[in-house]
């Protein structure tokens, strides 16, 4: 199958509810770069890293330390499903699909209504990069280099 193309679309999330299920340090890195675009973060998992609990502590996301249910999702404007257990997301998926709510499985790009990108921001400037699921490599490489330039821009504006 060829590989389809995704419109790069910024979407303002300040109001939005997301949902994130798993605990693990890909749910802990997502959960860290949607915090600069929203505090309405649910995170939903039986365990969770030491950081996602710290920051539902500080009051930075909602946390359910418990298995997801189906209900979680019915407020969601989008989850993000990065669990261990394939069926599980799959079944996360389905869920999403029949509710109408986008989603995104961080394991299967098949089962994605949107990338997760890497992101840069400098002041009012931001940046999102994506390989389409193909080469998270690729895509680490490029956030890199744009991040050098846009510090030496920086350095040369001061």
């Amino acid at each position: 199958m060829k590989n389809k193309r995704y419109f790069p679309m910024f979407v303002d999330l300040s109001d939005k509810n997301i949902v994130v299920v798993g605990g693990g340090n890909i749910s802990t890195r997502r959960v860290k770069t949607l915090l600069s675009f929203t505090r309405n973060i649910t995170v939903v998992a039986p365990q969770m890293t030491m950081e996602l609990l710290e920051m539902g502590k500080a009051g930075q996301v909602h946390t359910e330390i418990r298995p997801v249910k189906r209900s979680d999702f019915e407020r969601a404007y989008m989850v993000i499903a990065a669990t261990n257990d394939w069926k599980l997301n799959d079944d996360i998926y389905r869920a999403c699909k029949e509710e109408g709510v986008y989603v995104n499985v961080a394991s299967d790009k098949e089962k994605c209504d949107f990338y997760f990108p890497g992101v840069i921001m400098q002041d009012e400037l931001v940046v999102g990069i994506t390989a389409s699921g193909l080469d998270h490599k690729k895509a680490k490489r490029m956030r890199e280099e744009i991040e050098r330039v846009l510090e030496k821009t920086a350095g040369e504006e001061d």
